[in-house]
Order: structure tokens, then C-alpha cells, then sequence
């Protein structure tokens, strides 16, 4: 029998999401990128059939598995990993006992999706090192079933796509209902994609994102009654949403006039892209960030701040909340030349307003998981 170590190692990065937040799930369009922020995924075969330990640095925590007694009902960052060995398991028999270092240079809570990076480094590393001969749909689906199944989070296909699927110096132009995606060119210069990272904690598995969710839902499947529609909100428009505005009640009204006014907007981010009108392409991340704090009603105090700072800055085109809200970070589209002023400007400010410190980093966008190793 051979008993030659068999070891790759893996980086997969968070993403960003230039315009479109909250409608992967509502079968809309949206526009990621994989950004220059990697999770570090190193995996060695042990010998043994069913046994895996699993560290991660800077956590003392460490995950030890047997392959044959996966149970859900781990919390952290633990069921992120339980979820992606289950979901495998449900596809192939090719796993056996593995050890695995995780290091991660992506920045926790701040809205670019540790987690994606987390599911999709790991299924991606296995899928390499045992020769399980997945593609990348299945990787994809595997790291969404994964937060579905065992973290408890109703997401979207967009955070895993984007992190498998990156490519560098181009946003992802998918269509999140039938699957179809193009690459466009992010051609940014002079101005550069900051992201200021509030520092504030969200956990979306509390319930938010989830209830997000169901309301739009519920919206969705009163106006496809009342219409005789198919129950997609890319049948919906806006007369639509004002004739039934009374039956719905406001709520479901705002978070349903939300869903359709961001499908528009993700379609005019693109055709801004493409046309390198960049002026175009910030008025509609404001717009976006108006959306999700009034209608959807995911922003929070701290976002809300600092959004309004940037649109004192000429030098910010746009600038708006990235990710499930209640915290994390918000993105700029600002000129390079301005970055330093404006960083120290907004941490000063933000300190004296809210006693938090703000950290911020750039970031572009860049290739989806990737095997870095093989030995």
C-alpha cells in the first residue's frame, strides 16, 4: 500500500460586489468581483480512512472530524467546514482523513465573504488533492449548500461564484436566475475601489438576511397572483408594485420596490462599465446605498455615515454598504490621488462619532480560487 503524503495548497479570495446587493437570492443580476484578498488553504493526506483535523491561524479552536459521524449543530467558523465535507460526501466517496492549515488574509465581517472563501478553498483543495473530479458548478453549489444545510444562512450563488469564478481586472456581469455570466472589463484608473471597514460586528445567521428573504417572498407571490405572472421579479415593474402597494402594506412594498429598482440599476452599472463612464457608475452606487438603507433596511448608523461623508468628497464618484449589512464595510469608487487625505479624514471623524476605530484597505479585482501547489 502507498503511503506517499500527497499536499496542495489553495487560495481563494473574498469578493466584492460592485452594484446589486441582496438580489442573487430574488433572481436578479448582479456584478462581483473576486478581489486580492486570500484565504491560504494548505492540505496534506494523513493515511488514515475517515479522521481529519482542521486548524485555523489565530484560532485556538481545532476542528477534528470523523467523516463517518458528521453532525450538524457546530457554531463558527467549525460549521462552515462540517457543511462543505457533508455536501461532498453527498456527491462522491473519494474523501479519506486529510490534514488542513487555513490562514486568512481576508478581513472578517467586513461584507466581502470570508465565508465563500472559506467553503470554496477547502472543497476546492480536496477536490484537488483526493482527485474528486468535481467542476467548478459543483464547487460552487457545494459552498452555498454548505451555508444553506449547516450554517443556517438562505444565501444567494453569487458570494461562491464570484469566489471561484474571478477573473482578474473584470467584474462578473450573472444573471443569478438562469446562470449565464459575462466578464467585463473593470477599467478604473485613475480612481481606485476603497473599501472603509466599520468595524462593526453582523452575524447574519441571526435571522436578518433570512427574514429579507421571506418578505420579498411573500411580496413576489402576491403580485404573481394578482397578475397571473410567472413568480420572478424580473416580470415585475414598478406600475406592478404601485397597484398592489395597498394589499401588500408598506413593508413588503419598500423591500419589493427595492428588489426590482436594483435589477434595473445592475443592468445601467453595466452598460457604464462597458462605456468606461465612471460619473455613471458612482451615481448609481449612491443610488444603491439610498435603496438598501430606506427600503430594504440593511444598512445601520455607522454605514450611513460614512456614505454621507463620501458624497462630500468630489473626489468619490460613489460610494455605498457592500454586503448583508448591520455593519461591514462600504465601498468607494474614489481617485487614487485623494485615498490617503480622505482615509485619515473619515477615521478622525469616525472615532469622534461613533469611539470606533475604521481600517481600510484597496483592493481590485482579481482570479477566483486557485491551486497554488501540488506536491
Amino acid at each position: 500500500m502507498e503511503n506517499t503524503i500527497y499536499k496542495v495548497q489553495v487560495a481563494s479570495p473574498g469578493r466584492i460586489n460592485l452594484i446589486g446587493e441582496h438580489i442573487d437570492y430574488n433572481d436578479g443580476f448582479v456584478l462581483p468581483a473576486a478581489i486580492d484578498k486570500y484565504i491560504f488553504f494548505t492540505l496534506v493526506k494523513n493515511g488514515s480512512q475517515n479522521l481529519c483535523t482542521i486548524k485555523s491561524k489565530g484560532f485556538s479552536n481545532v476542528l477534528k472530524v470523523d467523516l463517518n459521524e458528521i453532525k450538524k449543530g457546530i457554531k463558527g467558523w467549525h460549521a462552515y467546514m462540517i457543511g462543505v465535507l457533508s455536501e461532498i460526501q453527498k456527491l462522491t466517496d473519494g474523501l479519506e482523513g486529510f490534514d488542513c492549515e487555513i490562514e486568512s488574509k481576508v478581513p472578517v465581517g467586513s461584507g466581502v465573504s470570508s465565508s465563500a472563501a472559506l467553503e470554496c478553498g477547502l472543497a476546492y483543495g480536496l477536490n484537488e488533492l483526493f482527485g474528486l473530479g468535481l467542476d467548478k458548478w459543483q464547487l460552487i453549489r457545494i459552498g452555498q449548500n454548505a451555508e444553506h444545510h449547516y450554517v443556517g444562512t438562505k444565501c444567494g450563488i453569487m458570494d461562491q461564484f464570484a469566489s471561484v469564478m474571478g477573473k482578474e481586472g473584470h467584474a462578473i456581469f450573472l444573471d443569478c436566475k438562469s446562470l449565464e455570466y459575462e466578464y467585463v472589463p473593470t477599467r478604473l484608473d485613475p480612481y481606485s475601489l476603497l473599501l472603509l471597514n466599520t468595524n462593526v460586528s453582523h452575524d447574519l445567521s441571526t435571522g436578518e438576511y433570512n427574514i429579507r428573504g421571506a418578505q420579498c417572498e411573500e411580496g413576489l407571490k402576491y403580485i404573481a397572483n394578482h397578475f397571473s405572472i410567472v413568480p420572478s421579479f424580473r416580470n415585475v415593474n414598478l406600475e406592478m408594485l404601485e397597484e398592489t402597494k395597498d394589499k401588500l402594506g408598506l413593508q413588503l412594498f419598500k423591500r419589493c420596490s427595492y428588489v426590482v429598482e436594483e435589477i434595473s440599476r445592475v443592468v445601467k452599472a453595466v452598460k457604464a462599465l462597458k462605456s468606461n463612464d465612471l460619473d455613471d457608475l458612482g451615481r448609481l452606487m449612491y443610488e444603491t446605498h439610498e435603496g438598501l438603507s430606506a427600503q430594504y433596511e440593511v444598512s445601520c448608523r455607522e454605514l450611513d455615515f460614512l456614505v454621507a461623508l463620501a458624497r462630500t468628497e468630489p473626489a468619490i464618484l460613489g460610494a455605498r454598504m457592500m454586503g448583508g449589512g448591520f455593519g461591514g464595510c462600504t465601498l468607494n469608487l474614489i481617485h487614487k490621488d485623494a485615498i490617503a487625505a480622505f482615509v485619515d479624514k473619515a477615521s478622525r471623524l469616525y472615532k469622534d462619532t461613533f469611539a470606533l476605530e475604521l481600517s481600510a484597505f484597496e483592493t481590485l479585482p482579481s482570479d477566483g480560487t486557485s491551486l497554488l501547489n501540488k506536491s
